[in-house]
């Protein structure tokens, strides 16, 4: 029995929203549909929704008297009231589950609402990308009827007053529909378990009963849990287990760190489909192999906004000024990059969630994720983005057929001058050295600000080789370990201090 018959009549197709010709009438449909659905909750009351209904051009009405938000802006002003028990606050109805978000910087958790109108339109978007895997001609279809390995949070909920809360996949695993039941591995015993390496355990005892199609998880977990089957039932590659495995559904970070040791585990090539599916909603999904980038979902339960990610709008701590410059879809422009304002059917409104994109085609909304407003570097105008830095990994990790899986780079005073320190994962053999070479001069080559600057105020570039173990003890330590955690790409205030502690204590897993 197949999960989802992907030749499905376009009846059906019209019924799943399913991509139309006009980003902007797709976008503003989705802004009317919120704003009615929202108009009577005290957000809406406040913020006029009614009028902006009325108006004939919602889109600007909107902008114009909805201010934008950050996690603490709207926090502060209305979410904390709805984790007290209090219903229509920023979406009709009580808010059961709250997702816990800390990215990957700060320390205190972010409680994200979660409803059911959200889980929905996540749900839908995932059907959708079901439907795209025609599009794969390398990946067969009864792979795609076969069961899936989801590596995510505990299903084990914390329960607060009134609601539950923790990570989103967990989350949406509890809450499964009936139907998927049948094809969800590890199974709800195994992800009810709260202890990741139990977890990881009993995944990998279970293992040989399972017809393994395809995977989905943050990479480097991922990568653990096939090395620890492996390893277990002396395998040459995951294949000789599960032979119908055929495509990995990955987020979160860049694949392509972890591609190289990735391969290694594997008995033949399988497809990758990128998604972005954050706290705040699913934004989107790679919907064929020859795509530039992924395409975003504009016809679901998400309203989104650019902000041109510059000095104008963002100050040096990657911070958004109070009214900032923002476009709708159909004003973007190719190859610049822009931080994304949510709207969502969480009772997200306008509000940042902190990722930087890029349009790399616009006329199909194909985006690729550059970095995090506040994970960059900038120290003396060098504007290193994540998107610089994975890239200059890449590049150095196959001239020297090394595997780099993790990073993090720091800015640190250096005399009168700055550095950068860079702290890379590899279990190969890789002399810092010549690795600090090769990462600097690919980042010289692909930016221009960095190149200026290192014949300047950026007076030296250094590496650190840790064992993989290192990166993955800290994120235990830090109480970060498995499912939708990933390590910082760059590390700046207390987290650099607790990491340089913690590398000074000898720690290395």
């Amino acid at each position: 029995m197949a999960l989802i018959d992907i030749s499905l009549p376009k009846s059906v197709s019209k019924a799943l929203n399913l991509p139309r010709k006009s980003p902007r009438r797709e976008q503003l449909r989705v802004l009317k549909k919120l704003l009615k659905k929202a108009r009577f909750t005290e957000f809406g009351q406040q913020y006029r929704f009614d009028e902006i209904l009325l108006s004939r051009h919602l889109g600007k009405k909107f902008q114009e008297i909805v201010p934008t938000y950050n996690y603490n802006k709207i926090y502060n002003e209305y979410w904390h009231k709805t984790l007290e028990g209090k219903s229509d606050i920023c979406w009709p109805g009580k808010i059961k589950y709250y997702a816990l978000s800390s990215g990957t910087s700060e320390a205190a958790s972010k409680y994200i609402p979660i409803t059911p109108d959200l889980l929905r339109g996540n749900l839908n978007t995932m059907i959708k990308l079901v439907i795209s895997l025609r599009n794969y001609e390398e990946i067969p279809v009864k792979a795609i009827g076969k069961a899936g390995l989801l590596l995510g949070g505990t299903t084990d909920l914390q329960k607060g007053t009134g609601y539950f809360a923790g990570d989103l996949s967990g989350i949406t695993a509890k809450r499964m529909p009936f139907w998927f039941t049948p094809f969800y591995k590890p199974g709800k015993k195994i992800a009810k378990q709260k202890d990741w390496n139990k977890k990881l355990e009993e995944i990998v005892e279970q293992a040989p009963n399972w017809d393994i199609g395809y995977l989905t998880g943050v990479p480097a977990w991922i990568q653990m849990c096939i090395e620890k089957i492996i390893e277990r039932y002396q395998l040459k590659t995951i294949h000789d287990i599960w032979p119908n495995l055929s495509f990995f559904l990955h987020g979160g970070v860049s694949f392509e760190p972890y591609k190289k040791g990735f391969e290694k585990l594997l008995g033949r090539p399988i497809s990758y489909v990128e998604t972005y599916l954050a706290s705040e909603g699913f934004i989107a999904y790679q919907d064929g192999p020859g795509a530039k980038g992924m395409k975003l979902v504009t016809n679901e339960h998400i309203f989104m906004e650019f902000v041109p990610f510059d000095d104008v709008n963002f100050d040096g701590e990657g911070n958004m000024i109070e009214k900032p410059e923002v476009m709708m879809i159909h004003e973007v422009e190719e190859g610049r990059d822009y931080a994304i304002l949510l709207s969502t059917s969480a009772g997200a409104w306008r509000y940042l969630i902190g990722d930087t994109i890029r349009f790399v085609n616009k006329a199909n909304c194909e985006i690729v994720i550059t970095g995090r407003t506040k994970h960059f570097l900038s120290l003396v105008g060098e504007h290193l983005s994540v998107e610089n830095m994975t890239k200059a990994i890449q590049v150095a990790g196959e001239d020297l057929n090394i595997c780099i899986p993790e990073f993090t780079v720091a800015g640190v005073p250096h005399g009168n001058m700055f550095a950068h320190n860079w702290y890379v994962a590899c279990n190969d053999k890789a002399d810092p050295q010549v690795l600090a070479e090769k990462i600097d001069a690919v980042l010289k080559d692909i930016n221009d600000d960095y190149a200026t600057e290192r014949l300047s105020a950026l007076k030296e570039v250094t590496v650190k080789v840790l064992p993989e173990s290192a990166f993955m003890s800290f994120m235990k330590m830090k109480g970060k370990e498995g499912g939708q955690h990933k390590f910082p790409r760059v590390l700046k205030g207390k987290m650099l201090k607790e990491w340089e502690d913690f590398l000074a204590q000898g720690t290395d897993g």
